[in-house]
């Protein structure tokens, strides 16, 4: 109907229904629990007691993505960039599309129809690259991701008893568990769809090398940061008009995609603190600085890249410590702790071999920053003896780790 409506009256009408209809089942299953308990807790601030009806719902699995990815198919009719298929079948697999349905990416209508709509053929070469960033994502899902939640969830157990550099110590090794908890789903769903001869939008470049906090958001779940920039952000204005919009615009998507991640004011927190970690580069015109991979074609990072690096990174971790903590008042205390007197104190040896496992894991995630994925070439000079040996390598780790507990703990399905 949108694309059929002649007037543009009738066409924005037509996309407003849509988007209400879509988001209004988003809302209902994600969020009228945390709206009724949020304004419960509102009306109590003026003595009013409320006592809000509860809805005892099983959240559909990844409802925030399937969402998402069939407005972007209203949003690229009502743009022109597409036309409607008139194949169901056509686009209920691009819908429920099962490697990137659970975790992402969140493809695009322009991207993703026309590979579904045209015969695809096997691929040898492709299937082996497919099978390789699978490796890669079970490794960073099942070793890194899972050993560091042991350690985190220890900690979160706990916390007030730690010293501040023990807990500096746990906020990093979460940022190492959501990083390969998410990114290494990402890699099984693209490695997935590649092996049936489909292409997904790329979600994750190397985010932990960025120089900045917009460098950050330009490699961190990177189908969610252009959606948002699309059909939010440049809609609400993007970088046009004066400072004080570009502001705003800014501030409404790091909200809105806080919010996206969870109902919950930890989550809207995480938002609000990126957006004032990503303020200068916006207002001095800077976001723009870093667009190649830091020290490409060298082996080491000058020393500016390498502090650039890691403030980022500590950045990114603090806002993440928020992310992590079940209340924002724990969240506050957490961090408190750790700009405490007791951060100039030596770590609790928590673990033994994790952190060299940490290291080699980022030297080799260094030394293939410019591939799309980190073993994408490696070993590919190799004699095949050498190459197998490292992968079977990996799958020897995969099984010396896979007795820990299984658990996705970026998102709230």
């Amino acid at each position: 109907m949108i694309f059929r409506s002649e007037t543009q009256g009738k066409r924005k009408s037509w996309l407003l229904i849509s988007v209400l209809v879509n988001l209004g089942f988003l809302g209902f299953f994600k969020y009228y629990n945390f709206f009724a308990h949020s304004a419960a807790d509102f009306l109590l601030l003026f003595g009013l007691k409320a006592n809000p009806y509860s809805l005892s719902i099983i959240l559909p699995v990844g409802i925030s993505f399937y969402t998402f990815h069939g407005l972007s198919y209203v949003f690229d009719i009502y743009n022109r960039k597409i036309e409607p298929t008139t194949n169901w079948v056509d686009y209920s697999v691009f819908v429920s599309f099962f490697p990137l349905l659970v975790a992402g990416p969140i493809e695009r209508a322009t991207h993703l129809l026309p590979q579904i709509e045209k015969p695809r053929h096997f691929d040898k070469a492709k299937a082996i690259d497919g099978l390789r960033q699978i490796l890669w994502g079970l490794f960073k899902k099942i070793v890194i991701a899972d050993t560091c939640a042991g350690f985190v969830d220890q900690l979160w157990g706990n916390y007030t008893h730690y010293s501040g550099s023990t807990l500096l110590l746990g906020a990093i090794m979460f940022s190492f568990q959501v990083y390969g908890d998410f990114s290494g789903y990402s890699d099984i769903a693209l490695g997935l769809a590649r092996l049936l001869g489909v292409e997904l939008l790329r979600n994750f470049s190397y985010p932990f090398f960025s120089r900045n906090v917009a460098e950050f958001w330009r490699r961190w779940h990177i189908s969610l940061s252009s959606w948002f920039r699309d059909y939010l952000y440049i809609p609400l204005g993007g970088s046009k008009g004066s400072k004080w919009k570009r502001a705003r615009n800014v501030f409404i998507i790091f909200i809105v995609s806080g919010f996206w991640h969870g109902a919950s004011w930890t989550r809207v927190t995480w938002g609000f603190m990126h957006a004032v970690f990503i303020m200068p580069s916006v207002l001095l015109n800077t976001n723009r600085q870093y667009l190649d991979i830091a020290a490409k074609g060298k082996l080491l990072p000058s020393l500016r890249e390498f502090f650039s690096i890691i403030f980022t990174f500590l950045l990114t971790t603090l806002a993440l410590t928020v992310f992590r903590a079940p209340s924002l008042p724990d969240a506050f205390h957490y961090i408190g702790i750790i700009f405490s007197r007791s951060f100039f104190t030596i770590p609790q040896p928590l673990f033994k071999t994790e952190f060299l496992l940490l290291t080699v894991f980022m030297a080799i995630e260094w030394l293939g920053r410019e591939e799309p994925y980190a073993i994408a070439k490696l070993g590919q000079n190799w004699r095949t003896t050498g190459r197998w040996s490292f992968y079977y390598l990996l799958l020897f780790l995969m099984y010396l780790y896979s007795g820990k507990p299984q658990q996705f703990i970026y998102f709230q399905f």
